[in-house]
């Protein structure tokens, strides 16, 4: 009898064992001295992760942008000063500083108590827990959406719309949410939403759906858009990289950069910087030796 209690005292203990590998792990404690950080969920849970080395950009070092760049400096300073600023959309073309610009805004602000947190579009979900988390905090968040869109079944644009639209739950003084897209209405448009009203999954009036989720862009209060460059705006981009690595942008530079533009099909500020970096690297590459 004894030898058989002990094994299943043991086949109890192997079991629990195995079962504790399967549970998540207890989340470690913020680490509020970072000024950026990452939320990560797994399993249904989520946590905030410090970033050790948050990606340094200088506001100047975004051009042809400068009525963007205005209009989101003032709100953030605004929100900075404890006076009531708006949410923001950034939409436009791709590559055309969106994102850079949101970065730039920790590196500017960051002494004056601006924090950052990365939310992907699948974990806006967890948006009240985060807000939470930052509710009684003193420094001010920048909730970061990047490339922000959702399919038509998505259900992540209805925790959006909480935090946007505020509620006796959600609204926190020290928290906005910047995002970036490279749709105007966030959604995909498609040919069916244009026909006529019809009877879908029991709605006698799908297009009302279609017309909310479509409609979320319109409740953030900043909406700022961004366009393509020209040839000249972006050699002028190139230039200006190439200069962050002491290399003159003679006629041979311009010429590589065009040719580069045209293998990527596209002249944005991230192709200029991409030029930049392959270009500057090929420069310094030491030969090798046989």
């Amino acid at each position: 009898m004894n030898n058989t209690i002990e094994h299943l005292i043991t086949r109890v203990e192997s079991l629990i064992d195995k079962l504790e590998t399967l549970l998540p792990a207890a989340n470690a404690p913020i680490d509020w001295s970072a000024i950026a950080w990452r939320w990560v969920a797994k399993l249904g849970k989520g946590e905030l992760q410090a970033i050790s080395h948050p990606h340094i950009i200088r506001l100047e070092s975004i051009l042809f942008a400068d009525r963007q760049k205005t209009e989101v400096v003032r709100n953030t300073r605004q929100f900075l000063q404890g006076l009531p600023a708006n949410n923001v959309l950034l939409t436009g073309a791709r590559g055309t500083g969106k994102s850079t610009l949101v970065k730039a805004l920790l590196t500017e602000f960051s002494v004056a108590g601006l924090r950052l947190i990365e939310v992907e579009r699948h974990d806006l979900t967890h948006l009240a827990e985060i807000v939470s988390l930052l509710r009684d905090r003193p420094e001010k968040f920048i909730i970061f959406c990047d490339d922000l869109t959702f399919e038509a079944n998505d259900e992540g644009y209805k925790a959006l719309k909480v935090v946007l639209d505020g509620s006796i739950a959600n609204t926190s003084d020290n928290v906005l949410v910047y995002a970036t897209s490279n749709r105007k209405n966030l959604m995909p448009e498609m040919f069916a939403d244009n026909l006529p009203a019809r009877y879908a999954d029991g709605e006698i009036r799908p297009g009302d759906t279609i017309e909310e989720k479509t409609a979320l862009a319109e409740r953030f209060g900043l909406w700022l858009s961004f366009y393509a460059f020209d040839q000249d705006e972006y050699l002028h981009i190139a230039a200006s990289w190439l200069n962050t690595f002491d290399i003159a942008f003679d006629e041979e530079a311009r010429l590589a950069a065009l040719d580069f533009s045209l293998t990527r099909g596209a002249r944005s500020g991230r192709v200029a910087y991409q030029f930049a970096r392959d270009y500057a690297g090929k420069l310094k590459l030491t030969p090798a030796h046989d």
